[in-house]
């Protein structure tokens, strides 16, 4: 007997593309899995790729999500997959999408599976929710202490090590406004520029009516405990400074080349261009969470993947009912 959602399923116009799925959406993180929910509550045939750990796996928690606060990266994607069951117009394939390509009002999708056997798929819509990955300083120690005692974000971190001594990485205007915006956590900040730290002197002056230290003594290495915390930042002159948690804002690049590919317009930062549809500047095309610009955190993730879900129901909705 078929599912009582099959009956309720609409027909496309005649003027519409077979296609193997509505949507496909590349990326199973929170704005992903938020897509196919709302999606999938629109009957809409979904296909998720997932292609993998999200960004935030090292972490501890994730901090500030509404019900979920300190709830572990892969705990709460695990309850996003159990909450999509009830809706069998969705499916997730463990797959790595290696190139889409655009045609007359479809997409060609070709993805490589958890066996390594390729295969290819078609859809009307493609939501891009693949993420980025943090390009770290050079310095040793930092890759093993990422995301328990070398930090990117106060706001999803900073309440954990309050009133700790903590330390920002970086130079120039980056580092002057991270340090002043961790000082809310903590007294005891200090600015480690690993050399010369190009600041300016109305930057050193904040800093000194903040209380925080300025060391541009090159880094030689973090030294950690054994939970992932960090102990030590050690100079190359020999000089140990204990700190709790060290943050840093590294620079990022997209987890895949699929926008570039397909000539999307990105931005300064290399995020991808979206309007206020969240639709990139290729038509039929959708981005959301951290491929696209603005803060990142998992809710605002989350979020956006429910609004770019509802542009694109209304997107089809509106092929499918022309004027």
């Amino acid at each position: 007997m078929p599912h009582p959602s099959a009956s309720l399923i609409r027909h496309r116009a005649p003027a519409q593309p077979a296609t193997d799925y509505d949507v496909v959406i590349i990326g199973a993180g929170s704005a992903g899995l938020s897509a196919a929910l709302a999606l999938g509550r629109c009957l809409r045939r979904v296909l998720i790729c997932d292609g993998g750990p999200p960004r935030n796996a090292p972490s501890p928690g994730v901090q500030s999500f509404f019900t979920r606060d300190g709830i572990k990266p892969a705990e709460l994607l695990q309850l996003g997959h159990q909450q999509l069951k009830p809706y069998d117009t969705v499916e997730t394939r463990v797959a790595r999408v290696t190139q889409v390509s655009a045609g007359a009002g479809q997409f060609e999708l070709q993805a490589e599976g958890e066996t390594g056997r390729q295969f290819t798929v078609t859809a009307r819509k493609v939501l891009l929710a693949t993420g980025v990955e943090d390009e770290l300083p050079p310095v040793e120690g930092m890759r093993d202490l990422w995301g328990r005692g070398v930090l990117h974000c106060p706001y999803c971190h900073g309440w954990e090590v309050r009133g700790q001594p903590l330390a920002v990485y970086g130079r120039g205007k980056i580092v002057t406004g991270l340090a002043l915006l961790v000082s809310r956590w903590a007294t005891d900040v200090v600015v480690c520029t690993d050399g010369p730290g190009h600041l300016s002197n109305n930057a050193r002056r904040r800093l000194r009516q903040q209380k925080i230290r300025l060391y541009e003594e090159p880094i030689s290495h973090l030294e950690g405990k054994p939970n992932g915390e960090l102990r030590h930042i050690v100079f190359e002159n020999g000089e140990k400074l204990a700190r709790h948690a060290l943050f840093v804002h590294p620079h990022q690049h997209q987890r895949t080349n699929l926008a570039e590919l397909l000539g999307c317009r990105l931005t300064s930062k290399g995020a991808v261009w979206i309007n206020k549809h969240s639709q990139t500047s290729i038509s039929g095309l959708y981005a959301a969470g951290d491929t696209t610009p603005g803060p990142q955190k998992a809710v605002l993730a989350a979020a956006e993947g429910t609004l770019a879900a509802i542009a694109i129901h209304e997107a089809l909705t509106r092929e499918e009912c022309p004027k």
